[in-house]
């Protein structure tokens, strides 16, 4: 596609101007106006994977080194490589690995942004939330809203993972992070486990409640996920791009269960091919069952990867990706599209090849 940008031959005259008013710090648009508005995302953030079998021995070396209490937080952070030191997955989120082992406490804090917790491996721990213990299972996802008191523990045996995506560089970009520590190591217990799913998880909610930013049903299961996964596929028609995919969200308000993150599960049937897809949210997956390949990028920067169990993939902003399917495959997946849409700037492309030029649907 031509630009129908207009080209202006620089002059001396121009140039003593530009000079002049760089005093007063002054920039003329003119010369920057072809970065500040592209026809199209420019992103820095790469495709890319990370193997949970090769990262695993590294995260359980880290507990003989350092202690969840000496490190507030034991995580790995999944840093992208076309995003060196900036600590996030994507342009607009974080990922880690975080560990908790036996007897181990993860001290109390809050903090401005919101994150999820998806389960990868282990049994016997939770997470407290403003005092209420949410017990943690493979595959469960659970929500932290933003400035809510959280802590971990571990009561099992072995050690335990999951999978950490917070908004942190959305809410850095705001310049709104906020953090504090809890003055007396845990916040302690004020609601019985399981208060979250009694109020807000059986399609009924307290009469006197108003919605909040958040959900506040702060676990989905993955038991529960499962069953209506398997249940939804012998009767729905697979979508050519997602085959089967069903969104977290608030049960009072049918909004994203998280306001800047939206999260999904998604069932892809054994031999499924999809359709070309990109979107502008970054996205990132982690591999709950399954075997297969996603193919990512266009043309000469087209990266294909392989995929099985726990591993974690990066699918960047505006990037066309497609899944060919080996195991049937269930992914989670968070991204940013819940802020996009609440500020009116999410898009999507299906289908029509890599080169596609076709318009936005």
């Amino acid at each position: 596609m031509k630009s129908s940008r207009r080209k202006h031959e620089p002059s001396p005259e121009l140039e003593s101007y530009r000079q002049k008013i760089a005093g007063q710090s002054l920039v003329p648009l003119w010369e920057r106006l072809g970065e500040l508005l592209t026809e199209e995302p420019r992103i820095r953030s790469v495709p890319h994977i990370w193997r949970y079998d090769a990262l695993r021995p590294l995260l359980l070396e880290s507990a003989n080194l350092i202690s969840a209490e000496q490190a507030e937080r034991r995580v790995l952070i999944l840093e992208n490589p076309g995003l060196e030191g900036s600590s996030a997955a994507t342009e607009s989120l974080f990922a880690g690995l975080q560990l908790v082992m036996p007897g181990e406490i993860a001290p109390s804090h809050r903090h401005t942004p919101a994150a999820l917790r998806f389960i990868i491996e282990g049994d016997g721990a939770y997470t407290a939330v403003d005092g209420e213990k949410l017990p943690m299972h493979v595959g469960d996802f659970i929500v932290t809203p933003s400035w809510r008191w959280h802590d971990h523990g571990h009561d099992g045996s072995g050690p335990f993972v999951w999978l950490d995506v917070l908004d942190l560089p959305t809410v850095r970009n705001a310049c709104a992070i906020f953090f504090e520590e809890y003055p007396n190591y845990r916040y302690p217990e004020s609601r019985a486990s399981g208060d979250n799913v009694y109020r807000f998880g059986s399609n009924m909610r307290p009469v006197d409640y108003k919605p909040s930013a958040s959900s506040p049903l702060l676990c989905f299961p993955y038991e529960q996920s499962r069953v209506a996964l398997e249940q939804l596929k012998r009767h729905a028609a697979w979508d050519p791009c997602h085959a089967l995919k069903m969104e977290f969200v608030d049960p009072t308000t049918g909004s994203a269960a998280i306001p800047t993150i939206s999260t999904y599960i998604q069932l892809l049937p054994q031999g499924f091919s999809s359709e070309p897809y990109r979107s502008t949210e970054g996205t990132v997956f982690c591999v709950i069952e399954g075997r297969g390949n996603v193919t990512i990028g266009r043309g000469d920067a087209r990266t294909e990867l392989s995929y099985r169990p726990r591993d974690i993939v990066v699918v960047p902003c505006w990037q066309p990706h497609r899944f060919v399917v080996d195991d049937e495959t269930v992914l989670f997946s968070a991204s940013d599209r819940a802020a996009q849409m609440r500020l009116g700037l999410w898009r999507e492309l299906r289908g029509g090849g890599y080169g596609a030029t076709a318009e936005v649907e």
